[in-house]
């Protein structure tokens, strides 16, 4: 190096400095089930105590090649049935929620295997984008969209003196008698989207966005239904207690939650004493 020269970019110590991050970047990546980009990359490395400015994550995945998905668009799947009757619409697009089990939606989405179509169905509680109950089903049958509803059910346990709405779209399974008994059965209050349109149950697109991009466009083609459900089962899982949600400051699913119940503790005894 000639004196005076400037030192090369690579051999200054804060580029090193940079350079040993790459592990870590790419292990967040991977515990990611490769579908985070540089923003959510850098949010999980804040999370963890990772100081890097997030030009520099850029960079880093960059170099590596690692890049996060793509959404793409949902093809509907409403058919409505005109003759049969519909709850009211309680819900008018404001999909809010103050609390767990308060308010749940549900819709189902087409994935396409070499065995023919399957469908899946999700219940998604409000609160926090939760993925409480799921199914996946080679017919839809009108059994389908229940067993969704039952594993909800099931997982929650939602009292009944709370108040829990379900919302969906008009598509002819969900408001079924068999799907209106069994909400009925549980307690809980039936509410349907009145327009007919995407902002109708805009939660639970958005959620199936997120399933599509991350899972099955990825990954596919798929074989067998066996194989949708197996890889469905870990989306899920990690869907809920690690995938850093935007809406919710960045966290978990299951971390907001159990930030609510922890402050409704903290409340609690706060008046108690």
């Amino acid at each position: 190096m000639r004196p005076g020269s400037a030192t090369p970019r690579c051999c200054r110590p804060e580029f090193s400095a940079i350079r040993c991050l790459i592990p870590t970047v790419e292990r967040v990546w991977q515990s990611s089930l490769q579908v985070y980009g540089a923003g959510k990359v850098w949010k999980q490395l804040e999370r963890e105590g990772v100081a890097v400015a997030r030009c520099s994550d850029e960079r880093l995945m960059r170099r590596q090649g690692l890049r996060g998905v793509m959404r793409g668009k949902v093809v509907r799947t409403t058919i409505s049935d005109a003759t049969a009757p519909c709850p009211l619409d309680r819900v008018h697009w404001v999909f809010k929620a103050e609390r767990p089990d308060q308010l749940w939606v549900s819709d189902f989405t087409y994935v396409s295997t070499r065995q023919g179509w399957l469908y899946v169905a999700f219940v998604i509680d409000v609160f926090a984008r939760r993925i409480v109950g799921w199914r996946v089903s080679s017919s839809m049958r009108t059994d389908f969209v229940p067993g969704a509803l039952e594993q909800a059910v099931y997982a929650r346990q939602p009292e009944r003196e709370d108040a829990l709405i379900h919302h969906s779209d008009r598509g002819s399974r969900y408001v079924s008698i068999c799907y209106s008994e069994c909400l009925a059965e549980a307690g809980i209050e039936p509410s349907v989207g009145s327009k007919g349109d995407s902002y109708d149950n805009a939660l639970a697109e958005t959620i199936y966005r997120l399933y599509k991009a991350e899972l099955i466009h990825r990954r596919a083609p798929w074989k067998t239904k066996e194989a949708v459900e197996l890889a469905t089962l870990e989306w899920v899982s990690w869907f809920n207690h690690h995938r850093l949600m935007e809406p919710l400051g960045y966290i978990p699913p299951a971390e907001a939650e159990a930030n609510y119940y922890r402050q409704l503790a903290g409340r609690s005894t706060t008046v108690v004493a």
